[in-house]
């Protein structure tokens, strides 16, 4: 039998002590669980930016994986704790949106809220539930504990406003979600909408008004130092400079507006 899987992704960072507090605590309780790091480096308090990295990654996890999902700005608020069954995963956040994307490619099968004291830790920081209340309950699932045992059933939950790009008749209208660490802003302009739009039509890219060189299929094909768009691993339009980063080469960061228009 597979060893459960256990995926942490956190706003922690790594010089402190609290990503790898969550991880003992998972351990105590399930021990067999294999823990994989996504990432503790989401901008702190940024929960689209959770949102987003966790959307970009959990499709590639086995079947049946638990993700531990801590960006909390309102922890100790009287916010929900969650857990949800969507995709075949397992999810446990806190109530404020950070499963959006995860929500809208795979709509949940079940939520509950995290009401069940049995699957937390005796006492619960008001500063620290990530430690006290998701790790636990977590780590229970990947135990094979029930989803429904953990609390009450939900009906709504909390669901960021994620933009999608405006498809006009002469133009696509998108915009810059996130800046991964190599400067490359990456758009909500998808593969699928930009090839209906275009077709074979000869088009321009612009982002917040500064024109875009071309497209290539990828960053070795442009010349250094050159801004380029292309498609990247999640199928988003990017723009980015090989050799060096757009966002300070164009100072741009996310909800700059990049546009896709037919060149006439």
């Amino acid at each position: 039998m597979a060893r459960p899987v256990i995926a942490l992704l956190t706003d922690f960072g790594t010089r402190d002590h609290y990503a790898g507090a969550m991880r003992g605590v998972a351990l105590g309780i399930c021990p067999e669980a294999t823990l994989v790091d996504i990432t503790h480096d989401v901008a702190p308090q940024d929960v689209l930016g959770g949102a987003l990295e966790l959307a970009a990654a959990f499709k590639y996890f086995p079947a049946g994986t638990v993700f531990l999902v801590v960006v909390d700005p309102g922890v100790g608020s009287a916010r929900h704790g969650i857990a949800a069954d969507a995709g075949g995963y397992k999810f446990v956040a806190p109530d404020n949106g950070v499963l959006t994307c995860v929500f809208k490619e795979a709509p949940p099968r079940r939520v509950v809220e995290l009401t069940e004291r049995r699957y937390a830790r005796p006492t619960v920081s008001r500063t620290f539930e990530g430690r006290d209340r998701f790790a636990p309950a977590a780590a229970w699932l990947a135990k094979g504990v029930d989803l429904t045992a953990l609390g009450r059933p939900l009906t709504t939950w909390q669901m960021l406003d994620v933009r999608e790009p405006v498809v006009g008749d002469d133009r696509v209208m998108g915009e810059v979600l996130r800046v991964d660490r190599f400067g490359n802003l990456v758009t909500n302009i998808d593969r699928r909408t930009f090839e209906r739009f275009a077709g074979q039509a000869a088009i321009e890219i612009a982002a917040a008004g500064h024109p875009v060189a071309t497209l290539v299929a990828t960053y070795a094909e442009a010349e250094a130092g050159t801004v380029c768009a292309l498609f990247g691993s999640g199928d988003q339009l990017e723009i980015a400079v090989p050799g060096g980063s757009a966002a300070e080469r164009l100072q741009l960061a996310r909800g700059a507006r990049v546009t896709i228009s037919r060149r006439t």
